[in-house]
């Protein structure tokens, strides 16, 4: 096979989780070109991913949501021969485009009905089967050995660069204990509150010296507000202020990031930083970290009914209230001794 498709995730830690996909792929057919089929949210993390040589934007919700746009991407796909297309998304649409490409080999579950368009049909996984495991599972089913299951980023020199001259111009310095909190989330229920985070970053700053700084999307803008204005210690606010790629050379530089199970836990773990996650509705078995660098998981008990939990209406949130400033103290002296 020489040029080989894998129609990828819409979200950020699940697009990390399946990199060690194209790892895994490039070993086996060194000569091929690895091409990747994705949503634009998550192109900065697929630019850091080893083993890509080409991003092919699928903008479903924007200049391919017509029918016509689509017929024109198909129209595309059909140009470049590919030999083979892995399907590590579940939907039916993106099975139907790739099956209108014309590419003769296509890999992936049975999932939404859509075996009929498939050539080869992956066996599931168990639900509890970790979310990169799941994605390595399309290309064992292959036949393809997967030698390295761990997640990885590349970090560019230029955002290092950038990063650099942003955190001396606030006062941070390579000699300080520098922490990043990350209070955000992609949904609510995953947030440990606001109150916690501020708490957290005034004992940060007592107990451990650490000069503490708020990363995050724009989005998180006047998250990080409400959280800078209930603390005593002013942490540094980075919200909105670097893209994915500058944000993985931010999470390298640090010494230790406290996070939500969010997409900059994962590439901060990816990159070698330590980590304590933050867990609640979700489950580390199947989103945990599975990078290079130490981690440390707080997930309390709290006798819910289901995890992982999907109750976006959910008025408690008890799981993640239950995670208490003193328990992420002593994660933290633990990495520190």
């Amino acid at each position: 096979m020489k040029k080989i498709l894998v129609v990828n995730v819409n979200w950020v830690g699940d697009v990390i989780f399946s990199t060690p996909v194209f790892k895994a792929l490039k070993s086996s057919y060194p000569a091929a070109s690895i091409s990747c089929l994705a949503v634009p949210r998550v192109r900065d993390i697929l630019e850091s991913a080893p083993c890509l040589d080409e991003i092919i934007i699928y903008d479903e919700k924007g200049r391919h949501q017509t029918p016509w746009a689509k017929i024109k991407l198909i129209l595309e796909l059909r140009k470049k021969k590919f030999d083979v297309a892995f399907l590590l998304h579940r939907s039916l649409t993106r099975a139907l485009l790739i099956f209108l490409a014309g590419i003769p080999v296509r890999v992936g579950y049975d999932t939404k009905k859509r075996g009929f368009l498939l050539t080869h049909r992956a066996e599931p996984l168990s639900d509890t089967a970790h979310r990169s495991d799941y994605y390595l599972g399309v290309i064992e089913s292959f036949g393809i050995q997967v030698k390295d299951r761990s997640c990885e980023l590349k970090v560019y020199d230029d955002a290092r660069l950038f990063v650099e001259k942003l955190l001396n111009e606030n006062g941070v310095t390579k000699n300080d204990f520098a922490v990043v909190i990350n209070a955000g989330g992609n949904w609510d229920l995953k947030r440990w509150p606001k109150e916690n985070f501020a708490k957290l970053a005034d004992r940060l700053v007592e107990d451990f010296k650490a000069k503490v700084i708020i990363s995050g999307a724009p989005k998180d803008v006047l998250l990080a507000g409400e959280i800078v204005s209930m603390a005593r210690h002013k942490p540094v606010v980075l919200t909105g202020r670097t893209n994915l790629k500058q944000l993985a050379a931010l999470l390298e530089k640090v010494n230790l990031v406290i996070s939500n199970d969010s997409g900059p836990l994962h590439v901060a773990n990816c990159v070698g930083t330590s980590v304590v996650g933050l867990f609640g509705p979700t489950r580390p078995e199947i989103t945990g970290p599975r990078g290079k660098g130490r981690f440390r998981i707080i997930q309390n008990d709290v006798q819910c009914n289901q995890k992982p939990c999907y109750d976006l209406g959910c008025s408690d949130n008890v799981c993640m209230k239950s995670i208490t400033v003193e328990q992420v103290v002593d994660e933290i002296r633990r990495f520190k001794n």
